[in-house]
């Protein structure tokens, strides 16, 4: 892939690229428990249209269905469910009883406001999502029930996603309480990840790796800071893993301190976090850990971190605190409305709006015949403009291809399976292979059309494959027009924003570091680090997206990415600083040289690349000695 890569356009490389990694049984297993079942109980019982919209909830769920904690699955799934019940309310009242233009109207508005929130984070994305889709599914898809029960059906095929994710067992998790496994796991790759990095330090693929302990640590956190009815951990299990998380972020620190030196670490280092892991895993105690040589600053902090890890493994520990902040509201408003919510605001809003109004058009036309089904065309909109599904050139090329793999299959299927007993027999098999699927877009999108052509058959309608495609294709000429559009808000807003909060993140996290009175508070100082190399990653990964759009749009986010790899660089020196202050009290020269190095660059490259620099960011840096 990677020959492959370096011959083609990074936009179309994007295209070709697919996740890897085994395949997720549980996942599977819940798939096929889902929307299959839900809708032969409601064909056995004369209620096929509660199936559909139940199976539909379902299988909406079941895309947001991913690793990670039972916790943190609760609001993974039902945020975006209940988003999704309130689209499909406002949808089914408003597809009855206004006309086309204000029905139009009223969507395009719908549009801009969750392409504002998606703007939030992941979670907020999938809610916008989930709005706009089943708000067209709800004008559009003819349906006996009044809008409430759609959406309570819809809440309910998604809730029960829901309760097999909460009380199925994941197979093979046979150590402690199952109902922690995702958390165990979580912990455990972070202590992985801090193994495999002290393995790579001194060579080649120490950034990578420290790439992937920052991954593996926002993981954890996500996966222990899901809602909860109390304000802390209720069970010693529970509290356990918290405390064994927190035990883990000096040992992350050390081991960023050590490849920021460069110089390569006995093997008996590493040797240490890999039993730490499988400890976490097998919920058994450590044993004798290998202490590292104390010769300098940052194997120092790595034998006490090890030593700190032993003691809250074989007794416990306090595991309150996941070193993370709440975010107010304020700063969520502020996302919402600054230069990322408005610019992805308004092109969803723009998209949304344009294919309601080409398929009310087309609809009125008698274009559909004598069939109901203009919802297809928006709802394809809606997911060709979210970016976090890839570039826009890969998202309409796997939409397209997709689309007509999928049209194709069922026809074959629709043709040769009894009805509806094989149909529903095919829903149970999509919703398992969705889980899969959701390593590649076009994949996705091939199974998910399958499946929602089997919905529409059994909900009684004709089949309609071949108008599928047209739609689709309809769709992506309207996202591909828009999305190059030059005059909705500042192209590159959402790099630009991420890559803004990522440097106000860093800034903060070292002149708490650099503060003489601040050193001492090594929780708070874990929060800032933890919060700075968040915002990079978000920021990272956004860079990457923008780097594999088409030429016309990948230049807006030009210069970006040398800003955020001497950003990664400050707050790995600002790492390797807090470790020489907690050791010596008083920072190198080439610790002090390296930070007014880096400070320097950074002001060069975010005036190069457009970004503002805010009153406050250049700090001064305490001498040596």
């Amino acid at each position: 892939m990677s020959r492959l890569s370096a011959a083609v356009p990074p936009w179309l490389a994007h295209a070709l690229r697919a996740q890897r990694g085994p395949v997720p049984w549980s996942a599977v297993v819940r798939g096929a428990l889902a929307a299959g079942p839900l809708l032969l109980v409601a064909v056995l019982s004369g209620r096929t249209s509660v199936g559909v919209v139940a199976a539909l909830g379902a299988m909406l769920a079941g895309i947001n269905d991913r690793p990670g904690s039972r916790r943190a699955a609760v609001r993974r799934l039902g945020v975006p469910a209940l988003a999704g019940a309130g689209g499909l309310l406002v949808g089914s009242y408003a597809g009855q009883h206004v006309g086309a233009v204000t029905l139009t109207l009223l969507l395009t508005v719908l549009g801009l406001l969750a392409g504002a929130v998606s703007a939030v984070g992941p979670v907020a994305s999938g809610a916008g999502t989930q709005l706009l889709v089943a708000a067209a599914i709800g004008a559009g898809m003819p349906l006996p029930e009044p809008g409430w029960q759609r959406a309570l059906f819809f809440v309910g095929g998604a809730g029960w996603l829901l309760v097999l994710r909460l009380a199925l067992p994941t197979p093979g998790a046979t150590a402690g309480d199952y109902r922690f496994d995702g958390e165990r796991d979580a912990v455990g790759g972070v202590y992985d990840a801090v193994a495999a990095l002290l393995e790579a330090v001194g060579g080649p693929d120490a950034p990578g790796r420290r790439v992937a302990l920052t991954a593996a640590l926002d993981h954890a956190q996500d996966a222990l800071g899901g809602p909860r009815l109390r304000a802390y951990a209720s069970s010693a299990a529970e509290r356990r893993l918290h405390a064994q998380y927190a035990a883990a972020l000096p040992l992350a620190e050390a081991a960023t301190a050590l490849a920021w030196a460069g110089e390569a670490v006995p093997a008996r280092a590493v040797e240490g976090p890999r039993r730490l892991a499988v400890a976490v895993r097998t919920s058994t105690h450590t044993g004798p850990l290998p202490a590292p040589a104390r010769s300098a600053p940052a194997l120092r902090a790595l034998d006490d971190a090890l030593l700190h890890a032993a003691d809250t493994f074989d007794r416990g520990g306090d595991g309150s605190a996941l070193h993370t902040r709440r975010r107010t509201a304020t700063s969520l408003a502020r996302t919402v409305l600054g230069s990322a919510g408005r610019e992805y605001g308004l092109r969803v809003a723009l998209c949304f709006g344009a294919s309601v109004a080409v398929a009310q058009a087309l609809h009125h036309a008698r274009w559909y015949g004598s069939h109901a089904h203009w919802y297809w065309l928006p709802a394809t909109a809606v997911f060709l403009v979210k970016p976090d599904l890839g570039p826009l050139a890969s998202r309409v090329i796997c939409r397209a291809a997709g689309t007509v793999l999928g049209a194709v299959l069922f026809a074959g299927f629709a043709a040769l399976l009894p009805r509806p007993a094989g149909l529903v027999a095919l829903v149970a098999l999509c919703g398992a292979l969705i889980p899969v699927a959701t390593r590649h877009f076009a994949a996705q999108t091939a199974v998910v059309t399958v499946l929602v052509l089997s919905l529409v058959m059994v909900g009684g309608e004709p089949g309609a494959s071949w108008s599928r495609i047209g739609e689709t294709l309809l769709a992506c000429a309207i996202v591909l027009l828009v999305g190059h559009l030059p005059a909705l808000g500042q192209r590159g807003g959402g790099v630009r924003a991420r890559l803004t909060h990522a440097a106000e993140a860093a800034h903060v996290y070292l002149a708490h570091v650099l503060d003489d009175g601040t050193t001492d508070d090594r929780a708070g100082r874990w929060t800032l680090r933890r919060e700075a190399y968040r915002a990079l990653a978000e920021a990272r990964a956004s860079i990457d997206l923008a780097a594999a759009e088409l030429p016309a749009l990948a230049r807006h986010a030009e210069g970006t990415d040398e800003v955020a790899a001497t950003l990664e660089r400050l707050v790995d020196t600002t790492t390797a600083c807090a470790v020489q202050l907690d050791d010596t009290g008083r920072l190198t020269p080439e610790h002090t040289e390296r930070i007014t190095a880096l400070l320097d660059e950074l002001a060069e490259g975010r005036e190069r690349a457009g970004l503002a620099v805010k009153e406050g960011q250049a700090l001064p840096v305490p001498l040596a000695g």
